[in-house]
């Protein structure tokens, strides 16, 4: 098919393809009119109008967003670079005017981990907006294209988003030196199930499978303290308030110090691998790929 191969003559309107482009990549009518400046009524009215004069549809319309169709995934496959190309020699988005990256994920990583990275990207002109929250929701607003890029905990499946393997987070067995100092000589998962446990969620989901992973059998203990923010975790532990399992990356400093103790250095520790996911083709905006390659190429060091 050619951008020529239309139900009426001459070529195509190069704003409608403009448009397409981005209601492909950023997988929602009202994120492209907000990229474009344009009203959302324009952007349907312009899909609407190359469907017409392509012969078929190119999205399904969903409650959040749109999919595009295999005839649009080879569209945007064969226009990505020419009007890529197009728009830098037309200088469309000049650096002073780049839009923010809209970055997502968890609250822990982004607090400890993500903005130290991206912090000194300001001096680059890189603006960022930040949201936090749980992967599930996170990669549905990504599809409806609220964001540009979302840290998850887990490989999205379909051909909808594109993930990169950013980081294997290894998970430690922590407490203060008081709790420590009370297990030295018993049996540590055993022990351990008679002493406070501070932790994510009531279901305790990060020590039940840290239990299963390394000891090979079910923990038999309720939580002394649980509160839905790991970092609030790691304040309690400070405090001395019990034993928990936590993310390596969120406790390093309070371990180097001796603030926490190490309670068992397993062979094969538990791991939870996060990705970092964007919708399908190149962003318009130069400093997504800009966020995105110096998150990839920190996590190489944690």
């Amino acid at each position: 098919m050619s951008v020529h191969d239309t139900h009426a003559s001459g070529p195509l309107d190069l704003n409608l393809l403009r448009t397409f482009l981005a209601v492909h990549r950023l997988g929602s009518f009202t994120a492209a009119a907000r990229q474009l400046s344009l009203s959302q009524s324009t952007v349907t009215t312009q899909i609407r109008t190359l469907e017409n004069r392509l012969g078929h549809e190119l999205f399904e319309r969903r409650a959040q967003g749109v999919t595009p169709l295999p005839h649009a995934d080879e569209l945007a496959t064969r226009l990505s670079g020419p009007l890529d190309q197009l728009a830098v020699i037309a200088d469309e988005e000049p650096s002073s005017t780049v839009a923010p990256v809209h970055l997502a994920g968890p609250a822990e990583f982004m607090s400890v981990a993500g903005l130290l990275v991206l912090g000194p990207l300001v001096t680059q002109g890189v603006r960022l907006r930040v949201a936090v929250g749980l992967t599930e929701p996170l990669l549905e607003e990504l599809r409806a294209g609220r964001h540009d890029l979302v840290v998850a905990t887990r490989r999205p499946r379909g051909r909808t988003l594109q993930a990169d393997l950013l980081a294997d987070e290894e998970f430690v067995l922590v407490a203060a030196p008081v709790w420590a100092e009370r297990l030295k000589g018993r049996e540590l998962s055993t022990a351990l199930e008679g002493l406070p446990l501070v932790a994510y969620a009531e279901d305790l989901p990060i020590a039940r499978r840290y239990w299963r992973h390394v000891f090979g059998r079910r923990l038999h203990t309720q939580a002394a303290i649980t509160v839905p923010d790991l970092r609030s975790v790691l304040t309690a532990l400070t405090a001395g308030a019990g034993w928990s399992v936590l993310p390596s990356y969120l406790c390093r400093a309070e371990l180097a110090s001796g603030v926490l103790q190490l309670l068992h250095q397993p062979e094969d520790p538990p791991i939870n691998t996060a990705y970092l996911v964007q919708r399908p083709g190149s962003s318009t905006n130069p400093h997504v790929a800009l966020v995105r390659e110096h998150l990839l190429s920190a996590a190489r060091t944690w």
